[in-house]
C-alpha cells in the first residue's frame, strides 16, 4: 500500500474524456498550453508580489523531490497529467519560473495565476495576474518560440497544441459575493453573462492567434468548498446550495458558448470539461470511489479528503 498517489489524479477525472476525445481522432499534440487560476497554476504566483502563494510545505509533499513548486496541491495538477498522457513532459513549467526557458516551454507552458478570474476586478483582489496579462505573456511566448525554432515549425506547434482554460470560481467567491461593486451592477445571472462575454472575447483572441484545440473547464460545486461549508452555520456546515446552483447555471451557459464558438470560429475544436459532477460525487459520496478514510481540515480554505483507491491513497485537496 503506497502513500504517494497525488490529489490531481482524482481532479483529472473530469478531463479524461478530453484525452479520449483527442486521442480517438488521432490528434497530435506537440505541446500543452495553459491559462487559468489555481486549479492549473504551476507556480507563476511565485514570481509576482502577492500573498497568494503555495511555495511552502505541505504543498508539494508528493511532487518530485517532495518540494513545493507553487502548485496549489500536494503533487501534480491536471495539466501535468494531461501532458504526460500525450507523451510529453510529466510537469508543465510556469512561464515566470526563472529556472526554465524557451527550450523548456517548447512542449508546454503555463500562464495561469492562482486567484485570477475572467473579471479583471477579481485579479485585483489579491494582486495576481489578470487574464489579459496571461494573453500578453502568450503573445510574448509565441515570439520567443518562433525565434527559437523558426516561424514555420513554431506556427505548427502553436496550431496543433492543446490549450487548457480553467477559471471562474474566484469571480464569484472572491469578488461578486465579497465586494459590493459587481453586485450593484449585475444580478447573478447578469454577472454570469458578463463573465461569459469576457471569456468569449478571450477565446476569439486566442483563435485569432492560431489556437485551434481548446478545453474550457466549468465551475466546480463551489458551495461545497471548505470556507463556504464552514460559514454555512445555519445549514449545519453542509454545502451551500445557492453557490452550487450558480455553478450549475454558469456551466449550462458555458456549454452553450462552446457550441456557439465551434460553429462560428473556423477550424476551432473546443470541448467543455465538466468539473462539477465528479467532484460533487467525491465530496458527497467518497466511498463510491474507494474506501473513505477521513477528512482533515487545516483552515477555512483548505481541507483534505483521503480516499483509498486500488490500494493507493488518493489525497484530494480542496481550497
Amino acid at each position: 500500500m503506497s502513500y504517494s498517489t497525488e490529489m490531481s489524479y482524482t481532479h483529472c477525472l473530469p478531463w479524461l474524456f478530453l484525452l479520449l476525445f483527442t486521442t480517438s481522432t488521432g490528434a497530435k499534440v506537440p505541446a500543452v498550453i495553459v491559462f487559468g487560476d489555481s486549479t492549473v497554476d504551476s507556480g507563476n504566483n511565485n514570481g509576482i508580489v502577492t500573498v497568494l502563494k503555495s511555495n511552502f510545505k505541505p504543498y508539494g509533499r508528493d511532487f518530485y523531490g517532495g518540494r513545493p513548486t507553487g502548485r496549489f496541491c500536494n503533487g501534480r495538477i491536471p495539466p501535468d497529467f494531461i501532458s504526460e498522457a500525450f507523451g510529453l513532459k510529466p510537469a508543465i513549467p510556469a512561464y515566470l519560473d526563472p529556472a526554465y526557458n524557451i527550450s523548456d516551454f517548447a512542449t508546454g507552458v503555463c500562464f495561469a495565476s492562482a486567484g485570477t478570474g475572467y473579471d479583471n476586478a477579481t485579479s485585483r483582489v489579491l494582486n495576481v495576474i489578470p487574464l489579459w496579462k496571461e494573453l500578453e505573456y502568450y503573445k510574448e511566448y509565441q515570439q520567443k518560440l518562433r525565434a527559437y525554432i523558426g516561424k514555420k515549425k513554431a506556427n505548427k506547434i502553436l496550431t496543433e497544441a492543446l490549450y487548457l482554460m480553467s477559471l471562474g470560481t474566484n469571480d464569484f467567491l472572491e469578488n461578486y459575493y465579497i465586494f459590493p461593486t459587481r453586485r450593484s451592477q449585475f444580478s447573478v445571472s447578469q454577472y454570469q453573462d458578463f463573465l461569459l462575454g469576457l471569456g468569449e472575447n478571450f477565446i476569439r483572441k486566442l483563435h485569432g492567434l492560431g489556437v485551434r484545440k481548446l478545453s474550457l473547464t466549468g465551475l466546480p460545486p463551489m458551495g461545497c468548498l471548505p470556507l463556504e461549508r464552514t460559514t454555512n452555520i445555519m445549514g449545519l456546515d453542509e454545502c451551500q446550495d445557492e453557490y452550487n446552483d450558480v455553478a450549475l447555471e454558469f456551466n449550462r451557459k458555458l456549454d452553450g458558448l462552446v457550441v456557439k464558438l465551434n460553429k462560428e470560429l473556423r477550424g476551432m475544436r473546443m470541448v467543455s470539461a465538466p468539473a462539477y459532477d465528479i467532484l460533487y460525487q467525491i465530496i458527497k459520496r467518497p466511498s463510491q470511489f474507494g474506501k473513505f478514510l477521513l477528512t482533515v481540515t487545516f483552515n477555512l480554505h483548505l481541507s483534505i479528503y483521503i480516499v483509498e483507491m486500488h490500494r493507493d491513497f488518493i489525497i484530494i485537496i480542496k481550497r
